[in-house]
């Protein structure tokens, strides 16, 4: 008798720390948060927490204002037609170099491999902002992350 409370006691104890990793486990997953615009680096987090998160109105509020800038349908259907799909890609930020208003941060890409034979895969591409009216709003970032003619003049045919 006392050796059935006993394992039922240890049992209870057992689903009760389940019950709380479960309830841990659904309520803390991979929630981040956006660091504000202050920085180059606050913006380039901040976009592609936007991006990842779908919310496309706050990501294209990112882009600065200048010549060939993508209207914001041309923004949001690239990631909806996975012209820019950053669904398989991490992002990390690196060195930061601000020149006036010029800001050219590292961002280190990694790859998620697609099959269970690869490894990751990292790269580095260089992310260009511009500070305007204050802020700091994105020239260019990674591929993932942006389109190839964003910001690109639309090549006119030849006669």
């Amino acid at each position: 008798m006392r050796q059935d409370r006993f394992l039922l006691g240890i049992l209870i104890a057992i689903a009760a720390l389940v019950v709380i990793a479960l309830a841990m486990f659904f309520t803390r997953q991979d929630q981040q948060d956006y660091m504000g615009e202050n920085s180059p680096e606050g913006v380039i987090h901040d976009y592609a927490l936007a991006v990842i998160n779908g919310d496309y109105e706050r990501a294209y509020a990112y882009l600065a204002d200048a010549r060939y800038k993508p209207s914001y349908e041309e923004f949001r259907k690239a990631f909806l037609y996975q012209v820019v799909d950053p669904s398989n890609t991490g992002l990390e930020i690196g060195e930061i170099e601000v020149m006036g208003d010029n800001a050219y941060i590292t961002v280190y890409l990694l790859y998620q491999p697609s099959d269970p034979f690869s490894s990751e895969r990292r790269s580095h591409e260089v992310a260009h902002l511009e500070r305007q009216n204050g802020s700091w709003k994105l020239l260019k970032m990674p591929y993932s992350f942006w389109a190839y003619d964003w910001y690109q003049p639309t090549p006119k045919p030849v006669d």
